[in-house]
């Protein structure tokens, strides 16, 4: 096995109580597990949420939908939680939406249409969630002509129900953004749909706008408390980063980053291992890799790992770009040279014991973590934990 991913139970659900206690009792969770579980195994993970008492479950498409409702209890099972698909639908998505019992966001009259026209072949009630546009000119209808067309169409469907109403923030990580910010129009314009949804005579009985960094900063999970108080609606939050352990800093209005009430509750659930698979000793002026990059100054010794950029280690971490590290026996062991496809070389020569081939090293963990990868790339760790392929499994 080249590498491998451990992911821990007990922190999933340690990190689902620490989302709970800062939604408050009354909210109810969706833990979104969408492009493969940000990288830890949706369907592996999925399970043990459900074990936790998560009630909603957030997937990307059809196809992923599917394969988690397999790894659940079936849908009539007092523990199973229910599958939001989170990321639209083709028209040729209705049937299956339907057949598999997963509820669809939706936000045009084509996609009512292309509903209905499923439920009522199938003779059922299915639910659906009116995405806003807010703001975000990505999905979702935005107040006015777009949401009237939307709900004009709901209004002729009556084999669909409109369980859930929500929007998604672009900027929720920023502190008191309820001061005329972006988040301050979005919220605006949230509000301003949802008096329309009202006023067509249609009621929901969720809303749902907090994601994790919603969550971790508070005010707007507030604000949504108190519109659903409004309209005798309950609340739906969407953790997803913190679920797997990780928060963006808060930002204030004078740029000062901080944690918020979430990051400091929540644990990494995911260490990333390989095998040292060869050593050796370096002379002064010998090279290492692709473009001999590296060039030694000093005696080494070195120790090669089997996982390169096609696994998901990233070539920024070469020594020549942004001198990433592995640990092996709880020391930092420096990437030397490039990372090319397949293979790694790290530098041993400090480690207090002798690395020896079969010795574990830990690519991602406690001493490298998802962030330091992504400030090696210039990236966001989101990106770093979706693009590690390993065998995955539970401890």
């Amino acid at each position: 096995m080249k590498s491998w991913v451990e992911i821990s139970r007990s922190r999933l659900r340690h990190n689902i109580g620490a989302v709970r206690q800062v939604a408050g009792a009354d909210a109810e969770v969706l833990a979104v597990i969408k492009a493969d579980g940000y990288g830890h195994g949706a369907a592996l993970i999925a399970p043990v949420l459900a074990e936790a008492g998560v009630l909603w479950l957030g997937v990307d498409d059809v196809e992923e939908g599917a394969i988690v409702r397999q790894a659940l209890p079936q849908p009539a099972a007092a523990n199973s939680p229910r599958l939001l698909v989170m990321c639209g639908m083709d028209s040729e998505d209705a049937a299956d939406l339907v057949a598999n019992g997963l509820t669809p966001v939706v936000w045009t009259a084509e996609h009512i249409e292309e509903l209905e026209a499923a439920a009522a072949a199938a003779g059922v009630l299915s639910p659906v969630h009116l995405e806003i546009d807010s703001g975000m000119s990505r999905q979702g209808a935005a107040p006015g002509a777009a949401l009237t067309a939307f709900l004009n169409a709901l209004a002729r469907a009556p084999h669909l129900r409109l369980e859930g109403v929500f929007s998604h923030l672009s900027s929720s990580e920023v502190r008191d953004t309820l001061t005329g910010t972006q988040t301050a129009l979005q919220t605006e314009r949230f509000g301003t749909a949802i008096a329309e949804v009202l006023a067509a005579g249609v009621r929901p009985t969720l809303l749902h706008l907090a994601n994790t960094s919603a969550l971790d900063e508070g005010s707007t999970t507030e604000w949504v408390r108190r519109k659903a108080s409004q309209i005798g609606a309950r609340v739906l939050v969407r953790p997803g980063f913190a679920v797997y352990g990780h928060t963006l800093p808060v930002e204030d209005p004078a740029g000062t980053l901080s944690p918020g009430q979430l990051g400091p509750g929540v644990e990494p659930v995911l260490v990333w291992k390989t095998r040292v698979i060869g050593t050796r000793d370096l002379q002064v002026g010998e090279t290492v890799g692709y473009g001999a990059t590296f060039r030694a100054d000093r005696a080494m010794r070195l120790a090669l790992l089997p996982v390169g950029y096609a696994d998901g280690f990233r070539r920024e971490a070469s020594s020549s770009i942004g001198d990433g590290w592995v640990v092996i026996a709880s020391q930092r062991a420096p990437v030397v040279g490039r990372v090319s496809m397949n293979l790694t070389v790290v530098d041993v020569s400090n480690i207090t014991s002798t690395v020896q081939t079969g010795d574990e090293a830990v690519l991602l963990g406690e001493g490298v973590s998802a962030e330091d990868h992504a400030r090696w790339c210039r990236t966001i760790p989101y990106e770093i934990l979706c693009g590690i392929r390993a065998h995955r499994r539970l401890v």
